[in-house]
C-alpha cells in the first residue's frame, strides 16, 4: 500500500469520522472501500453508455431476436 495525502472539506471529514466510529473501521479502510465502489460504479456506467452507443449506431432489426420457432419443448 501507499500513503497519500488528501484534502477534504471539514463537513465531509466529520461525516466520515462519525461513520467509521459506527462501523468500527478506520478512515483508510472506509476510504478504500468507498473508492473501490465509486470506480466500480463509474466502470458500469461507462459500459452501459458503450452499449447504448452500440444500439444507437446499429439498431436492432425487425425479427433479429425472434426465436419462437426454436423454442420447441419436446413437441408439446
Amino acid at each position: 500500500m501507499k500513503t497519500v495525502q488528501m484534502t477534504l472539506d471539514e463537513d465531509l471529514l466529520e461525516s466520515v469520522d462519525q461513520l467509521v466510529k459506527e462501523l468500527k473501521t478506520t478512515r483508510s479502510a472506509f476510504t478504500r472501500d468507498a473508492l473501490k465502489e465509486a470506480i466500480k460504479r463509474v466502470r458500469e456506467e461507462q459500459l452501459e453508455q458503450k452499449q447504448i452507443r452500440g444500439y444507437v449506431n446499429q439498431p436492432v432489426k425487425a425479427g433479429e431476436f425472434d426465436w419462437e420457432e426454436e423454442q420447441v419443448w419436446g413437441g408439446f
